[in-house]
């Protein structure tokens, strides 16, 4: 129990002191510092409970709940004053309806049930603890130097950076508490603080732009903050519990637990940014990319699936488990088409965050053993190469003065280790033998096994979209153009320990791929499904980690032995002998040029968020509709 306080304890502690800690230096030292405590207690706390079965602690102290209720009136009171302040009052009285409820179940009913479990931990907790230990300190090592130079070219920005990394903390503090807690009153209380963070990061210039997306992002989520309080007053006054473990075991037994679930799956699809919802996660592309990368790789929006597949074993044929599967799917479907038709590097990643976090919330709607196996390995693989390839654009954003893909010609000449690291991150998202693909297949597999055919025809056609806008922008960065400088010893080290850091562990899991689901993935579902079975044959897994071993082994031993003779580049006319102009017809030189297609016309942002949003609210409509219906009926 010692160990779980320090997990949370030393990133909220670190919070507390970089708000005050002004120097630069100083700071500097102190977040590495903090990092690799965070780090190092995530990682000694998945040690200390890796072998063991599924471990669960009781709290039973009266001053902790009663703490945690003023903490949630407290953070009411912030909403307010922040949203009252800026003439957002709807919001503000959002966050009202839902805090007056949670006090008053707290008060009446609340306060006769008996708890349990607060905390419970297995194999899925221990990954998302590693998750957000690892991958989230790494990122705030990252912001170290990137802010320095974010700072530098936004002069008009006010230097607020002790208060971006008391934020940013505070988020990695939340986030623990959260993956931690079975106990939904703290899991929500846990949820609010991650929602009014990533309000406070998102808005981190105050530009008016900042402004709106913030707001966006803070309403959005307080809805599914309202959802969430709804369920837990549900299941606290029908079902007398607010353990998840419990929700769990009443629905297995036989016990409709589908409107609590249908309340929670749509609080899980808010903050994970499914359509119709998905706005703020694209909005949130104003903050400065360490915000980016933590919002949807490691933290916020891992949030949102985490809780949809913790009760997956109560989904799957009814509404809830229809509603997220049906809004993950279309999700997945138009997120990806609308990638194909963005230049702009960070919204094509933000459409493809959307895109498979609409992936996995279909896996864990369908909430069989096979899809939920799915469901947590894309978790797995996203968490890493996600975070790795925001963190790469926003360096070279730095360096080239653009985050739009078309600007990135020639990025292997100027800048070859960090166009090596991106590609590492495009690889892991969509090609064989990387994770994700692999993963991908698990999925079309669970989707003919479950018997939806639909969902196997979405999966076919998202994908084949996704294999398109990763091979433009793989093609960009990986293309040599003569004449660049190589521009990246201004990088910070701080960037190139995160950006390298990441680009390693992306490969290491790749290659772990048969032991994170031998050890991980499979004890956690056999204690959830009491059943075991083999997603993918352990010899395919086997095959597929060593091809990702050899990709790796052969270039390093080809590397700086080639003796081949250069020439010059063949190009669409006669090579004017500099490798960048060709004369075209009529004698005219023509300049080199590398450009991709993008297929607005088709694949339109504004279309395909409206197509998706629009089927996506009637789905949510139509199975509450179909909910309540059955509820009257009966």
């Amino acid at each position: 129990m010692a160990l779980l306080g320090l997990l949370i304890g030393i990133p909220a502690l670190a919070s507390l002191v970089l708000l005050v800690m002004r120097d630069d230096r100083k700071r500097g030292i102190f977040v590495k510092i903090a990092a690799a405590a965070t780090a190092a207690t995530a990682i000694a706390t998945a040690i200390t409970f890796f072998g063991s079965a599924s471990t669960s602690f009781r709290i039973g102290s009266e001053v902790f709940t009663k703490t945690i209720l003023v903490l949630e009136v407290v953070l009411c009171a912030v909403i307010l004053w922040l949203t009252f302040s800026a003439k957002r009052i709807l919001i503000g009285l959002l966050s009202i309806v839902q805090t007056a409820l949670i006090v008053w179940f707290e008060l009446t009913a609340g306060d006769k049930l008996h708890v349990q479990k607060d905390i419970v931990i297995d194999r899925f907790v221990i990954i998302m603890i590693v998750i957000v230990g690892v991958i989230g300190s790494t990122i705030t090592v990252y912001a170290l130097g990137y802010m320095k130079d974010f700072q530098k070219k936004a002069g008009s920005v006010p230097d607020r950076r002790p208060f971006f990394f008391f934020v940013m903390y505070l988020f990695l503090a939340a986030m623990f508490g959260l993956v931690l807690s079975n106990n939904l009153l703290n899991m929500y209380f846990c949820w609010e603080i991650t929602s009014l963070s990533s309000f406070l990061l998102i808005g981190y210039t105050r530009t008016p732009e900042a402004q709106h997306n913030s707001f966006r992002a803070l309403w959005m989520n307080l809805l599914g903050g309202a959802a969430f309080a709804l369920a837990i007053v549900i299941l606290g006054i029908y079902y007398g519990t607010v353990e998840i473990t419990q929700m769990i075991s009443i629905g297995k037994a036989g016990a409709s637990v589908v409107l609590p679930a249908c309340l929670l799956v749509f609080a899980g699809l808010t903050k994970a940014a499914q359509m119709p919802f998905s706005s703020w996660l694209l909005g949130a592309m104003v903050a400065p990319t360490p915000t980016s990368a933590l919002l949807h790789s490691s933290t916020m929006v891992k949030a949102g699936v985490f809780l949809i597949i913790r009760i997956s074993p109560v989904l799957g044929e009814n509404q809830a488990g229809i509603m997220a599967m049906f809004v993950g799917g279309m999700t997945f479907l138009f997120a990806s088409f609308a990638a194909i038709s963005q230049s702009n590097g960070k919204k094509v990643l933000a459409y493809s965050t959307i895109s498979n976090l609409g992936l996995i919330v279909c896996c864990a709607g369908i909430g069989t053993f096979e899809a939920v196996w799915t469901a947590i390995m894309l978790v797995m693989f996203h968490a890493v190469a996600k975070s790795l390839m925001f963190l790469t654009v926003g360096t070279a954003e730095h360096h080239v003065g653009s985050r739009n893909i078309e600007s990135f010609d020639g990025l292997f000449s100027e800048m070859p280790q960090l166009a090596i690291c991106m590609a590492v991150g495009i690889c892991g998202m969509f090609l064989a033998p990387f994770g994700m693909l692999i993963s991908k297949w698990a999925a079309m597999k669970a989707f003919i096994d479950s018997g939806h055919a639909l969902l196997l025809l979405v999966l076919v056609f998202g994908s084949s979209a996704t294999f398109f806008f990763w091979t433009k922008w793989l093609g960009k960065i990986t293309a040599i153009v003569p004449g660049k400088r190589n521009i990246e010893g201004s990088v910070h080290k701080e960037e190139w320990f995160a950006i390298k850091g990441l680009a390693v562990l992306t490969i290491v899991v790749c290659i772990l791929f048969p032991v994170l689901s031998a050890q991980l993935v499979v004890p956690y579902l056999h204690e959830v499904f009491h059943t075991e079975m083999q997603v993918i044959s352990n010899d395919n897994l086997m095959i597929m980690s060593f091809m990702v071993v050899l990709l790796v082994v052969l270039p390093l031993l080809a590397f700086g032995k080639s003796h081949k003779k250069l020439v010059n580049t063949n190009l669409s006319g006669e090579n004017m002998g500099d490798d960048l102009t060709f004369r075209g017809a009529m004698d005219v030189p023509v300049p080199v040029s590398l450009r991709n297609w993008y297929m607005t016309d088709w694949f339109g942002e504004k279309k395909m968020t409206a197509i998706g949003s629009a089927v996506c609210i009637a789905a949510i409509i139509i199975e509450f509709a179909a909910l309540f219906g059955g509820e009257l009926h009966v």
